[in-house]
C-alpha cells in the first residue's frame, strides 16, 4: 500500500512539485485537461501527460473522470449511444496505450450532488448533503429514468468495454453514486449499496472490471458497514485506488469531515485493506477549507497526506511485527 496525491486536472510544476515533496508515489489526474479531438482523448497527448509527471520522478497511477459528453448518451440510451461506445473503446485503448494502467469513472449522469457548506471545528468549511433538500430539485433531463433501464445501460456498457480493457491491460474502475441515494433530478442511481457493488462486478468476472473506491461515498451508504465492504472488495482484488476520506454519517444526511474527526475509524480501516491484502494506492479527496489555504487545499490537502502515510505505516509495521512473533 503506497500514498498518492489527486484531485487535480493539470500536472503543473506546482502541484507536482508539491506530490513529490511531501511523500507520494504517484498522481491521479482527477478531469484531465486532456484535449479532445472529435470527443476522442489521442495517444499522443496523453503521453505527453505521462512524461510531465515522469519528469518529477512521480507515475500516473490513473485518470479519473472522464468528460461527461464522452459518453453520457451511453449512460442514459440516447441517440449517439454507439456513436460514443466506438469512441470511448478508442480512448480506453489510448489510455492503456500511453501506458496508464487505470481509468476511474462515474455512472452518475447528475454529477455529484451537494447543498449548503457547513462550518466545523474551528470555522473550517465543509461540503454537505440533505436529501430533504435535493429531491425538491427539478429533473435534470428530459423525463425521469428508472432503475432498470439505468442497469441495463451500464450492463450493455460493461460487456462491451471489459473484453477491450483485457486486451488492452488496462483496469476500468466505476465510482459510486455521490451521494449514494435515488433517485436524483428524476435519474434512478444504481450504484448505491453493497449488492449493487456485487452486482457491478458480477457483470463480467475479470480485473478489469473493477471500482474506483471512494471510502467516503462507501461510508455515506445507508445502512451499509463500511469495515465489510472494504474487507469482501479488497481479498477479490477489486478495489484499484482509495479515496480516503471521512463523512459525518450516512444518507440521507451528512456532511464532510477532517480525516480523523469522522464517523468511520480510519485506522480500523486502513488495517482492514492491509489484512485483505490491498495493494493499491490511497488519494485524499474534499478536504475541509481551512484559514488561509488555497481554494484547492494546500493545507488541508498536507494534513491529509502525512495522516495516510502515517497510517499506512503504523498498519504495516504492526503486521511485520505479529509476522515476527
Amino acid at each position: 500500500m503506497r500514498v498518492g496525491l489527486g484531485q487535480f486536472n493539470a500536472p503543473t510544476a506546482t502541484f507536482l512539485r508539491f506530490a513529490a515533496q511531501y511523500g507520494a508515489s504517484e498522481v491521479l489526474l482527477n478531469r484531465a485537461q486532456i484535449p479532445a479531438t472529435n470527443g476522442v482523448w489521442e495517444l499522443h497527448n496523453i503521453v505527453e501527460l505521462r512524461n510531465q509527471v515522469g519528469r518529477f520522478g512521480l507515475k500516473l497511477g490513473a485518470l479519473e473522470n472522464l468528460p461527461l459528453g464522452f459518453y453520457d448518451h451511453i449512460m442514459m440510451n440516447g441517440p449517439r449511444r454507439d456513436e460514443q461506445v466506438e469512441k470511448m473503446i478508442t480512448t480506453v485503448r489510448n489510455v492503456a496505450r500511453a501506458g496508464v494502467p487505470i481509468l476511474g469513472y462515474g455512472w452518475n449522469p447528475t454529477q455529484v450532488w451537494r447543498g449548503p457548506t457547513e462550518v466545523i471545528r474551528c470555522g473550517a468549511e465543509v461540503t454537505a448533503f440533505d436529501y430533504e433538500i435535493a429531491r425538491r430539485s427539478p429533473n435534470t433531463h428530459d423525463r425521469e429514468y428508472s432503475e432498470d433501464e439505468m442497469w441495463e445501460n451500464l450492463e450493455y456498457w460493461i460487456k462491451i468495454v471489459t473484453p477491450v480493457a483485457e486486451e488492452e491491460g488496462i483496469r476500468l474502475g466505476i465510482h459510486p453514486t455521490d451521494p449514494p441515494i435515488s433517485p436524483l433530478g428524476g435519474v434512478a442511481m444504481p450504484l448505491r449499496s453493497f449488492a449493487a457493488y456485487k452486482r457491478l462486478t458480477e457483470i463480467v468476472d475479470s480485473p478489469s472490471n473493477a471500482i474506483e473506491f471512494c471510502q467516503g461515498t462507501f461510508s455515506e451508504m445507508q445502512g451499509e458497514d463500511v469495515y465489510e465492504m472494504i474487507e469482501y472488495l479488497s481479498t477479490r482484488k477489486k478495489i484499484l485506488y482509495v479515496h480516503f476520506r471521512n463523512v459525518s454519517g450516512q444518507v440521507p444526511k451528512f456532511h464532510e469531515e477532517f480525516i480523523n474527526t469522522g464517523y468511520v475509524d480510519m485506522y480500523r480501516a486502513m488495517k482492514t485493506y492491509n489484512d485483505a491484502g490491498f495493494d493499491g494506492f490511497f488519494i485524499d479527496d474534499h478536504v475541509p477549507h481551512t484559514h488561509g489555504d488555497t481554494q484547492w487545499g494546500h493545507r488541508g490537502r498536507a494534513f491529509a497526506m502525512g495522516y495516510m502515510q502515517g497510517m499506512v505505516e503504523a498498519v504495516q509495521n504492526q503486521a511485520k511485527a505479529a509476522n515476527r512473533n
